[in-house]
């Protein structure tokens, strides 16, 4: 079995906790369904054997001292407890002891603070959360800092962005251990998606829109569903039932960009889910409603800096 410890301190982010703890519990469960021994221990680890969480709820926890055998990964969480916990030298030297032992070492959200602090991430790419990248850049400047991706590994150490993409990246964990068919069946369970839709990014193009644009959410969620359709400008004034100044203008103004601009956002960003799905360009480019190969290739390059030929051809 495969010993799984994820850190916790005071006021560490629950979710940063018990999302990845519920991934691997439910790997065990698809794997004895499928007739495969249990492959994960997963257990909470702590300086004391309480930890308070950020949410009030109190987690019983295994002592450091008493997590002391064969390790496979080590999985520190974060949350707003992550500064404090930073400070506490005798936690740092757990941890850097502890990664030297694992087979590889994992973080959630803020929880890339406390790596970083611990000297793990010095010359590597490393995400954390969006709201504290500006923060993470100043402290530690040695650190690769990637504000984009939902999750990043570099050689053994793997970083996640906010909250939820703790669960994001342990399915990753899984889906390298057990494959693709196992962690599929735990997404399943969990109600979630193995790859979220819009690439692993931390921000959509329609979370983005969503910001300052509720009132043109249906319009969104229609322009998703129906990128092959005519989506210029009075098609989608028409969809809203507004004339087209009337739409142009409310709509640069609660989205801070043009019509056009959404749809580009819109359709490049589908374009990446499917190019990572496997789907040629040409399927890609018919799917997603670009006029020509041509136009999505420029549109791609200049959003990735990368032709959607060469990002299939990694990605996929």
């Amino acid at each position: 079995m495969r010993r799984i410890e994820i850190l916790a301190f005071d006021n560490a982010q629950l979710l940063d906790i018990t999302g990845p703890l519920q991934v691997f519990t439910s790997a065990n469960e698809a794997a004895v369904e499928a007739g495969l021994a249990r492959p994960y221990d997963a257990i909470a680890v702590a300086m004391g054997t309480q930890t308070r969480t950020t949410s009030g709820l109190a987690l019983v926890t295994i002592p450091l001292g008493d997590a002391d055998g064969p390790i496979d990964t080590l999985i520190v969480a974060g949350g707003w407890g992550v500064n404090k916990a930073c400070e506490e030298g005798t936690l740092l030297e757990w941890i850097r002891r502890r990664s030297a032992s694992a087979r590889r070492t994992a973080c959630v959200c803020s929880g890339a603070f406390l790596l970083a602090e611990a000297g793990l991430l010095d010359g590597r790419r490393a995400a954390t959360h969006w709201n504290r990248c500006d923060e993470f850049a100043r402290r530690f400047p040695k650190v690769r800092l990637e504000p984009d991706p939902i999750f990043v590994q570099d050689g053994s150490i793997w970083s996640s962005a906010g909250v939820t993409a703790g669960i994001d990246l342990s399915l990753a964990l899984v889906e390298a251990d057990l494959g693709r068919k196992l962690a599929l069946a735990v997404a399943r369970e969990l109600v979630v998606f193995l790859k979220r839709p819009g690439g692993q990014a931390q921000f959509s193009s329609a979370l983005r829109l969503q910001e300052n644009g509720e009132r043109f959410d249906r319009l969104h969620a229609w322009i998703t569903d129906n990128l092959r359709a005519d989506l210029s400008l009075p098609a989608l004034a028409e969809q809203a039932n507004m004339s087209a100044r009337s739409f142009s203008r409310h709509y640069l103004k609660a989205t801070g960009r043009t019509p056009a601009r959404a749809v580009e956002e819109i359709r490049i960003e589908a374009a990446r889910r499917l190019l990572e799905e496997g789907l040629t360009v040409h399927q890609v480019r018919m799917r997603c409603g670009f006029s020509s190969e041509e136009t999505m290739r420029r549109n791609f390059v200049r959003k990735f800096g990368t032709t959607p030929q060469a990002f299939r051809d990694h990605f996929a």
